[in-house]
């Protein structure tokens, strides 16, 4: 079992360095901390008085751990949550904020277990979590990977300048179907010819 250090730099490992794709809602990353972050954070890094992408583009590795510990990890509980799903939901919660715990509590309700979907880790979400874990403890962490893919199948679904992102250009799995398969087992991933006919309808 990985400790939350090593989950979180094996995350800024699959964020990568500085973008700002004028495509992606999160503007100016680097690691996978996102300028609204700094913004919120306020961490003007070069101490020029604002938080801009200069600040975006001198943020250290060791930096974007300490904040994804503090503010994506700790802050939302997941610690709370069962080890099995600590590094899938921490990893969502970066890439989706508090849309990674609405997909837990959405699965949990597909599985007939009460829980509200409002996006927080409290106790309730906590003992449905270890009750749904507790009911498929072969299969739960899968199926929550699956929700995460079926997650950003959607998105891309109903925002084409996303599509780039579950699909590559010669129409293989793009970056965002890849890292939701890092935490699936191998025999729930989707062939390439899956893969090519759920995303046929984006022409």
């Amino acid at each position: 079992m990985y400790d939350v250090e090593e989950i979180a730099e094996g995350i800024v490992a699959r964020e990568g360095g500085y973008v700002n794709d004028p495509d992606d809602p999160g503007g100016a990353t680097n690691h996978g901390v996102t300028i609204h972050t700094m913004r919120r954070l306020g961490l003007d890094l070069d101490r020029d008085g604002d938080v801009d992408a200069q600040d975006v583009r001198v943020l250290s590795r060791d930096q974007a751990v300490v904040i994804f510990i503090d503010h994506y990890f700790d802050r939302p509980r997941i610690a709370e949550l069962p080890a099995p799903l600590h590094a899938t939901v921490f990893d969502m919660y970066v890439n989706a904020g508090a849309n990674a715990v609405r997909i837990l509590q959405r699965l949990l309700r597909d599985m007939r277990i009460e829980v509200g979907v409002d996006g927080l880790i409290g106790p309730q979400t906590i003992s449905a979590t270890q009750q749904g874990l507790s009911a498929a403890p072969d299969h739960f962490v899968d199926a929550y990977g699956i929700a995460r893919r079926n997650y950003y199948y959607s998105l891309a679904d109903g925002r084409p300048a996303s599509r780039k992102y579950a699909r590559r250009r010669d129409g293989g799995k793009g970056g965002w179907i890849v890292r939701a398969e890092e935490f699936i087992s191998p025999r729930f991933h989707l062939t390439e010819a899956e893969h090519r006919e759920r995303t046929a309808r984006w022409g």
